[in-house]
């Protein structure tokens, strides 16, 4: 891992490395609360993932290994089916839904347009505010 990169300069050094289609399946698998090696997810969470992984991952820190992930797919893309995002916005975590979402109007993935519209009501706000940029920008690519 390149000390001090962005996650974005992480991630596409990773798809270089890997190839993209694996990185995008080893995020989709941690996403979905699979295992993935520390070297990956050091990629993906950079200096604070060493911090979190050094110490032992506590159970209730886990869903940042889901947030990373979530963040790896805004750079990497979301692969052959975007429908595996749709559990990711049901997490538990705030900030999970929040990232995916971040995604969902990265990637413009107007197959889950519906379940994003639904997040515009979210108990969090954060989530709401990147539920609605997500429909916006699904919404005026498909106009």
């Amino acid at each position: 891992m390149t000390a001090g990169a962005t996650p974005q300069l992480r991630i596409e050094q990773a798809c270089g490395r890997l190839g993209r289609s694996e990185v995008v399946a080893r995020c989709l698998r941690l996403l979905a609360g699979g295992a993935e090696d520390p070297d990956f997810i050091e990629t993906l969470g950079g200096v604070p993932a060493i911090r979190l992984l050094d110490d032992g991952i506590p159970a209730g820190q886990r869903y940042w290994l889901r947030v990373w992930a979530a963040r790896g797919l805004l750079w990497a893309g979301v692969g052959d089916d975007p429908h595996l995002l749709r559990s990711a916005l049901t997490d538990d975590a705030w900030r999970v839904r929040e990232m995916t979402c971040k995604v969902i109007a990265r990637h413009r993935v107007g197959d889950l347009l519906g379940e994003v519209a639904g997040l515009e009501s979210d108990p969090v706000p954060r989530v709401r505010s990147a539920a609605s940029r997500a429909v916006t920008r699904i919404v005026a690519d498909e106009a």
